[in-house]
């Protein structure tokens, strides 16, 4: 039976909440009827995130970032990305996100409809972002970022057809992967077999 999102009825209850996570319980009445529970996980002040996928061409290569990540306790690898701040348009945070993280900046091409990472543990979207950049407006080298104080990020631009054993060296030095990440290289490696 095909059922669509207006057959769920639910209502979220806090259990606890910090500065920057809530943890709620999720009461909703399932497509057979019954009331069920479920918790969740959910960012406070925030309609979600933008991931960018920052393409130099014509060198063919992509940025990646690796920073600390406390939940983890280790460095991972992903892609740029950040926060929507109130008010802000997906497309806006992904340019002023990669120009904060990376210094790069370049042509919007694409900005996705909101997407889960993690739908069984939380109701955060992520909206997936493509930059083309020009490999010619940064000839004189990597640009500078402009992080905020409480970020150190590294950047790598790194080509497509090294991303694996780019990954795979990351691993072998004990750095996490992100999920989006992995699965774009995972798909590179699939179209082009």
């Amino acid at each position: 039976e095909n059922m669509n999102n207006s057959a769920f009825r639910e209502k979220h209850i806090a259990i606890s909440e910090g500065r920057f996570i809530a943890l709620n319980k999720v009461i909703f009445v399932d497509e057979r009827g019954r009331k069920r529970e479920w918790e969740s996980a959910d960012r406070l002040n925030t309609k979600g995130a933008v991931m960018i996928i920052g393409h130099l061409m014509p060198s063919n290569r992509i940025l990646i970032t690796r920073q600390f990540r406390p939940p983890t306790g280790k460095y991972v690898l992903e892609f740029p990305a950040g926060l929507i701040d109130p008010g802000e348009a997906p497309e806006a945070t992904a340019k002023r996100e990669l120009l904060e993280e990376t210094g790069y900046h370049g042509l919007l091409t694409f900005c996705s409809c909101p997407v889960y990472s993690s739908a069984g543990l939380s109701g955060e979207a992520t909206n997936i972002a493509i930059v083309e950049i020009n490999d010619y407006d940064f000839a004189a080298g990597a640009p500078t970022p402009h992080q905020e104080d409480s970020e150190n990020i590294e950047i790598f631009a790194v080509k497509t057809a090294e991303l694996h054993d780019f990954i795979n060296q990351a691993i072998a030095r004990g750095d996490g992967i992100d999920s989006k990440l992995l699965t774009f290289m995972m798909a590179q490696e699939f179209f082009h077999a």
